[in-house]
Formats: C-alpha cells, structure tokens, sequence
C-alpha cells in the first residue's frame, strides 16, 4: 500500500497559483511496474513536479510531454515501450508498456472539479473520479464503483474507453492502549500505508518519549474517536486491557462502519467482552465485527510478533481474505 498521494492537492494549488498545472496519471502498465495504476505526477508549467509515474522509465517524456500539453490546453494519452534493460534499471524483472493520461488543469480537467475533488478528500470522503478518454467527458462519482473504491483499484471499464481514478482517504490505524505491542505495531503500519493516532488517558503511557512523532491523544477513549471521526478506511486496535477504557471505543466503533475491529485478550476475555456489549444493545451480527483475540494465529509470542499478526490480519480483512 502507498502511502497517501496529494497531487490533486498540489496541482490545484500551482494553478491557482497562476503557473499552470496538469496531472499526468498512470492509466495502464506491465504487470510489475514500481507505480500502480492511478499513480500521479503534477508538472507546473513553470517545470516544477511532484509525485512519480515510473521508477524514472518515462518521467522526462511525460514533463515534455505535459509542459507542451498546458501551453496547446489539450489532453494527451501517452504510450511508452519500456525496454528490457531500461525496467532492469528500475527494478523490473522484464519490460512492457506504460499509458499516462495528461490533464492540464482548467483546459482539460475543469478547475471545479479538481477543487471538488480536493475538499472530498479532506473530509475522507472516498469518491471515484471518471474520464472517457474518447470522448473526453469528466465526472465525480460519488455513488458509483463500489467494488473499485473496496478494492482500492483504479482502472478502465470493460468498454476499454473510460478510466476511473478511485480516490479513497488514506488508511489510518487507531489505537487504544499505548503498550509495547503498540510500540511494534505504529511503525509497521506507518510502512504499510497507515495513518496512525495513540489513544491512552494514562500519560505515563502514552508519552512522546515511548512514541515520537506519533499523535496521541490523551483523552478519554470515547471522546477521542470522536475528535478523530470513524469511517470505512479506519482500524482500530483495542490493546488495554482494561474494559473501561476499551469499551468506549469499542461502541462508537461497532456503529461507525470501520473496516476492522481488533481486541487483545485471551478466548474467556473476549466471551466476556462479548456479553458486555450484547448486555449494551449490540447485535449478534455487530458484535461479530470484533476480532478477538486479536491477530492471525501464527503463534506469536512477544509484542514485536504479536504485532505482526495484528497488521497481517487487518490486511486480510481489508483485502477480503479473512
């Protein structure tokens, strides 16, 4: 999973800015490409970029190709043979083609749209963006590609005419608990995509000097989730323990809709938790949101392992293998 790309951000601000912008993205690509389809680049027309659509391959043609693209105000679909020894280069076992849609902002892809998209995103709305590169046609689509924005997978429908861009918000793990599985668990999740927050009243606990550069929050479980908002691209992780600070969490996250629910205790511990929320007005389907205990089995034994299996299983879950 990569982390998350700001280029409609940032294309945005260079042309409103007043230099001129376009987005060059990744429509189509050999199998093992290092920039998965819907990959972005901005190109400013004053020659600044951001963002990447190969392992260096094409970027230079791209920019070329771009610069020329926001001077004429036309959209250009780009083709690229990639050699044998040029994907070696960049790590690919073989060559192949690559397709990148160049948009420039304003000409091509409507000032109102991109802006649109932008503040979808900041309120982690998922939408999908949909261009007909035949016919030109560009929309959001706010009720539509259900299976693409689960997936995360952006891509040409089967008429082989319109792409779609899915824009999910980024992937963000929330944790209650700042414990030493925490500890493992932030960074292997922060390399893995994530987003993370530490949720621990206690701040002995949940203190910049066991976690830094991390955001904690320091408040009551309940209240933080609530400042923090709960949506279908969260996972939160229950690791305290303790009911009274487990539980608060755990409900507001049983009626959120979040992708992934994990808590940490033995098989007697989660039958317990289980009669606390049913005793709450929990639904037997609700409660079976609940990953507990917590993790794939893989016999893990101490924190560093023990997160491993959290994030394993949070990635079937999200991948719909568990």
């Amino acid at each position: 999973m990569e982390r998350f790309d700001s280029s409609p951000e940032t294309a945005l601000n260079w042309y409103r800015a007043g230099k001129g912008a376009a987005l060059a993205t990744v429509v189509e690509t050999w199998g093992s490409a290092p920039r998965r389809v819907g990959s972005q680049l901005v190109i400013g027309g004053d020659g600044r970029i951001e963002g990447s659509v190969s392992g260096g391959c094409v970027e230079g043609a791209v920019i070329v190709e771009a610069l020329e693209a926001i001077d004429e105000g036309e959209a250009r679909l780009l083709e690229f043979g990639v050699s044998d020894d040029d994907a070696f280069a960049v790590g690919l076992a073989c060559g192949g083609t690559i397709r990148v849609l160049v948009e420039p902002i304003g000409s091509v892809l409507p000032e109102a749209i991109l802006a649109e998209l932008v503040a979808a995103r900041a309120r982690r709305e998922a939408l999908a963006y949909e261009v007909n590169v035949e016919t030109g046609h560009r929309a959001l689509r706010r009720n539509a590609y259900a299976d693409r924005l689960k997936m995360d997978r952006s891509g040409f429908e089967a008429d082989g005419q319109t792409f779609v861009a899915v824009h999910n918000p980024p992937l963000r793990l929330i944790v209650v608990g700042a414990v030493h599985i925490a500890q493992a668990l932030i960074p292997m999740a922060r390399i893995a995509g994530y987003d993370s927050a530490i949720i621990d009243p206690r701040e002995t606990f949940a203190s910049s000097a066991r976690f830094p550069g991390e955001k904690i929050l320091n408040d009551w479980p309940d209240e933080a989730v609530t400042k923090l908002g709960l949506d279908a691209r969260t996972a939160l992780v229950l690791l305290t323990h303790d009911p009274k600070l487990d539980d608060p969490a755990l409900q507001a996250a049983l009626r959120s809709g979040v992708f992934y629910i994990g808590a940490l205790g033995s098989t007697r511990t989660h039958a317990k938790r289980v009669e606390r929320m049913t005793q709450a007005g929990f639904s037997p389907a609700q409660i079976a949101q609940i990953h507990g205990p917590i993790g794939l089995d893989i016999g893990a034994a101490d924190p560093a392992e023990i997160a491993v299996s959290i994030l394993a299983q949070m990635t079937a879950v999200l991948r719909g293998k568990a």
